[in-house]
């Protein structure tokens, strides 16, 4: 549990980072429910701790440290980095359009066009359309990564640890659920380090259906990117 111990410190030493982790995972309006759910699995996970001292459970305890590590990697991307959720739609973007041709993109392009999307791309090559749909999702999502109140209104009730676990264990659930619906998407966010953070994109990828668009029709396409940009 050292990794963790590192991040409670961290969080509880660094105001500002703390000041982004509860938002993220919290709704307006739905921000106690999500507390008092975040702290129910950062309660379990740490039961699930207790395997550490019997053989049979090793396997349980390792998985939790190693995404332990994970998730504290993918903080400090947060911050020596920034805005790492245009850089998982820029990933996603990337899987969707690689095998895309000139002519695909175009008529995706000039398809979202008619139903009110523009995509300010200069060139029609996957590189450059990917890049100008991630910018244009990114833009309207309008997600802050302002990630709330870990070190603030819990460490006061001294349930910093309990909440810590509880996003972890909220981000290792979202990444699971990739890993098994989008094997290919999960592999490209772990080579970069940000598996872990899913979890912030994961409902408005789910809302648009975006995990289908692995196997969609270019037309299917058209309607996912637009269910991503004009959300309602």
């Amino acid at each position: 549990m050292s990794g963790n111990n590192e991040i409670i410190g961290y969080l509880q030493a660094n105001k500002i980072l703390a000041l982004k982790l509860d938002h993220a995972v919290s709704a307006v309006g739905q921000q106690f429910t999500n507390q008092i759910d975040t702290l129910g699995k950062g309660a379990t996970r740490l039961l699930y701790y207790t395997s550490c001292f019997t053989d049979e459970y090793n396997d349980v305890c390792q998985q939790q440290k190693t995404e332990d590590i994970r998730f504290r990697d993918a903080i400090y991307k947060v911050l020596r980095h920034g805005d790492v959720v245009y850089d998982m739609l820029r990933i996603y973007f990337e899987e969707i359009f690689k095998f895309k041709t000139s002519e695909q993109i175009k008529h995706i392009k000039q398809s979202l066009i008619a139903v009110n999307v523009h995509i300010a791309a200069s060139a029609l090559t996957s590189a450059g359309f990917t890049l100008a749909v991630a910018s244009s999702v990114r833009i309207g999502l309008n997600l802050s990564l302002e990630i709330s109140t870990l070190a603030g209104a819990w460490t006061s009730r001294g349930i910093v640890a309990v909440g810590v676990y509880g996003v972890i264990q909220k981000a290792a659930d979202s990444a699971n659920r990739l890993h098994i619906h989008y094997p290919a998407y999960y592999f490209a966010l772990y080579a970069q380090r940000l598996e872990m953070l899913y979890f912030l994109i994961e409902p408005v990828l789910q809302q648009a259906g975006a995990i289908e668009a692995q196997w969609a029709s270019d037309n299917d396409l058209v309607g996912i990117i637009r269910g991503m940009i004009q959300r309602p």
